[in-house]
């Protein structure tokens, strides 16, 4: 079904909207049957049975854009989508990840996930007449290979993580974080290269 916002002008759908990073309505019939389909596969595996890791991997594959190989996710796993969030090689993804992939999401190679973390693609308009109208975007979020993010940590949307970098547990990430330094705090801030002894 196609969505329009015929006050704007824009003949878009509300899905083609959101993929673009433009303002959207997510109260869309469209995006609503695809978020529902995400919240049966994510039910599927977050109450799959720890002892059949073949049925899990299913289920990981019909629910996210891709996986790499060696991947173990534990459960619970929220997503918005599923379809935007990607996973690279030999990743390990700690209890309670929550991936609001509105944008996409993309976790590189060899990444470790503490408990908890949040990936937070969406934003909402700063001025609030827009935002009372139910207006919201989003932004992708990029995680470079190897990085470490620490127990409850957020990133937030339109943020970049360099390979090699290491996030403090209970950080909150605002901007991009260069490569291979080690980074802490709300806002989080670089304190150290990982050479650094």
């Amino acid at each position: 079904m196609r969505s329009v916002e015929p006050a704007d002008g824009d003949l878009r759908s509300m899905r083609e909207r959101m993929l673009a990073g433009d303002l959207y309505r997510g109260a869309d019939p469209e995006l609503e049957a695809e978020m529902r389909a995400a919240m049966v596969l994510s039910k599927a595996f977050n109450d799959s049975d720890p002892g059949d890791p073949g049925h899990r991997r299913s289920l990981l594959g019909r629910l996210l854009g891709s996986i790499g190989a060696d991947v173990e996710i534990r459960p619970p796993l929220y997503v918005d989508y599923g379809s935007h969030l990607h996973i690279g090689d030999r990743v390990f993804v700690n209890f309670g990840l929550t991936a609001l992939d509105v944008a996409e999401i993309r976790i590189g190679d060899d990444v470790l996930l503490g408990p908890n973390v949040q990936l937070l693609t969406p934003t909402h308009p700063i001025d609030p007449e827009p935002r009372r109208a139910k207006w919201e975007a989003a932004l992708p979020i990029t995680i470079g290979d190897n990085v470490w993010i620490g127990g409850l940590a957020v990133v937030c949307p339109g943020v970049t993580i360099g390979a090699d970098s290491v996030i403090g547990a209970g950080a909150v990430v605002t901007r991009d974080v260069p490569a291979g330094v080690v980074a802490v705090g709300n806002p989080a801030r670089v304190i150290r290269s990982v050479q650094d002894d």
